[in-house]
């Protein structure tokens, strides 16, 4: 299979990649982010539920009033980052 490329920019991103990467080829650039790509795609689909649940709590918490009000949210996630893990 021939892949030929006509955005330059794109082009210009997966030479990025190579280098960044210390890819020896193209090919392998290509092959690191579908695998990259498949796994997120797996985590997504077996996490999904999870999400979905914690949405419909965060909305559920945003319904009952619950929530921060955005005043006051860059204080509370700056203090939640000060926290150590």
């Amino acid at each position: 299979m021939n892949i030929e490329i006509r955005d330059a920019s794109l082009e210009a991103r997966i030479q990025k990649q190579l280098q960044a990467t210390g890819s020896a080829s193209v090919e392998e650039v290509l092959l690191r982010l579908i695998e990259t790509q498949e796994e997120q795609d797996r985590w997504l689909l077996e996490s999904r539920e999870a999400i979905n649940a914690k949405i419909r709590r965060s909305i559920d918490q945003l319904d009952r009033g619950e929530g921060i009000p955005e005043d006051q949210l860059d204080a509370y996630l700056a203090k939640l980052k000060a926290q150590p893990e």
